[in-house]
């Protein structure tokens, strides 16, 4: 029974068709070791096969040979009413937050949650309405500086728009930016969504019809047949308006952290569990708008991850192989020693932005830092990665086998971070930044 369970890291798949790139992935959340030891060592002794022979020879060997390894069975519920998710452990961002208030406003708005616009920011995060482009500028670094931390969940949804370019700083033409690109949005569907039962689309759509029921399968609210449809259409789209990729597995991972942000807007409760019925027409369109364009906007920034033989994650799993040999040359002359490839763990990785190996509370952490990094998406999320290694450091030297070190690095034992973790990782990832990233051929010895 074990093996009949157990997810196989390396099996074949028939090459997808069409410009449907067949990539790697796993369970998420990931497992907890400690709550399945004795199931791991089972399954060690019964798919005891030689997998350090089945190395890539190239990319695309590796790509075809590996397909997204989905247990639903493995994965844990989120709950996204504790209060880690809810508020900010973290007293720099409190502290920042009134420095803000005090600087930048008097007002105490609230927003309010049946509303979809969202013009007016609550005072903590108030940005000063200007016609000078020199003040705005000064204000949106102001802005950038004190999300680092970490944003307040009341205010994150609008942080996130104006961290991602979507809505203008100028608080005089949000109203009509919003209104204009949603707008702009939901005409792409009425133009081009009856498209997805043409011969040419089909590939695409059935591969996204596909992976909409994978993304986070044990929690309730993206199993709702309502946020599916919403799901499919907002990747779909970005599909056809983007043929240079077109639609690659993981990519509807993406939508997650800006749906769940978007939805918390109108939602107090437990966002989960919440049946997006209750929720209008207008509501739920706002939500489907945003989520679209602020996840174009994060592509826009990462797209060669997702072009043609992937080459944008190919130099970023190279990058940090190099970047750790410096950092930790004994974990690094480790894995050499059992053969492991980096490709072998951190395609994903670069993939999928760590998004399968944390809770998604987690990310949507990490992303309040990564919107507010130049090129948080891409850069510093090399410095993250590394630092996310080397937090395993003791259990990786402590594998001493091909297999087990494998099993390790895809199933982390993270189910129960939390801010506090990632405010860690976040720090070794700035300070390794600091040390490396502005010293010539910092990667190399």
């Amino acid at each position: 029974m074990a093996a009949e369970n157990s997810k196989q890291f390396w099996k074949r798949s028939a090459k997808l068709p069409g410009s449907i790139q067949p990539v790697y992935g796993a369970q998420h959340p990931p497992l907890d070791p400690r709550l399945t030891k004795n199931f791991i060592k089972e399954r060690s002794k019964v798919n005891a096969v030689p997998l350090k022979n089945k190395k890539a020879s190239s990319f695309h060997e590796f790509a075809r040979n590996t397909s997204d390894a989905w247990d639903i069975g493995d994965d844990e519920e989120e709950d996204f009413s504790s209060p880690s998710f809810q508020t900010l452990n973290s007293k720099v961002a409190l502290a920042t937050a009134a420095q803000v208030l005090e600087n930048h406003s008097k007002l105490r708005v609230k927003p309010e949650r049946s509303q979809s616009t969202t013009s007016d920011l609550p005072a903590s995060y108030k940005v000063i309405k200007s016609s000078s482009d020199a003040q705005l500028s000064r204000n949106s670094n102001e802005l950038r500086k004190c999300s680092w931390p970490g944003v307040p969940r009341e205010v994150r949804p609008v942080t996130w728009r104006l961290l991602s370019g979507y809505l203008p700083a100028n608080t005089e033409r949000r109203k009509l930016t919003l209104q204009r690109k949603r707008e702009e949005y939901f005409g792409f569907i009425e133009q081009y969504y009856d498209s997805r039962n043409e011969e040419h689309h089909q590939d695409t759509y059935r591969q996204i019809h596909i992976d909409i029921p994978r993304t986070n399968p044990l929690i309730p609210l993206f199993q709702q047949p309502l946020v599916q449809e919403i799901f499919e259409r907002i990747l779909f789209i970005w599909a056809i308006r983007h043929p240079a990729s077109g639609y690659v597995q993981g990519i509807n991972d993406l939508v997650t952290p800006f749906f769940v942000v978007f939805l918390s807007e109108y939602v107090e409760e437990d966002v989960e569990n919440f049946d997006v019925t209750n929720l209008s027409q207008d509501m739920l369109r706002s939500i489907e708008a945003d989520s679209f364009w602020c996840m174009s906007k994060l592509l826009d920034g990462i797209q060669d991850n997702y072009t043609f033989a992937q080459p944008g994650i190919q130099k970023k799993v190279k990058a940090l192989e190099e970047l750790v040999s410096r950092i930790d040359e004994q974990v690094h002359n480790h894995f050499r020693r059992y053969e492991v490839e980096y490709l072998q763990f951190a395609f994903r990785w670069m993939n999928n932005l760590l998004m399968r190996e944390l809770p998604l509370r987690c990310t949507i952490r990490l992303w309040d830092t990564y919107q507010s990094e130049p090129e948080g998406f891409s850069h510093f999320h090399l410095y993250v990665c590394a630092a996310f290694l080397i937090k395993w450091r003791k259990e990786i030297l402590d594998e001493e086998d091909f297999q087990g070190l494998l099993m390790l690095l895809q199933n982390l034992p993270t189910i129960h971070w939390g801010n506090e973790e990632i405010g860690l990782l976040l720090a070794e990832a700035y300070r390794l930044k600091y040390m490396f990233a502005d010293a010539p051929n910092h990667y190399r010895r």
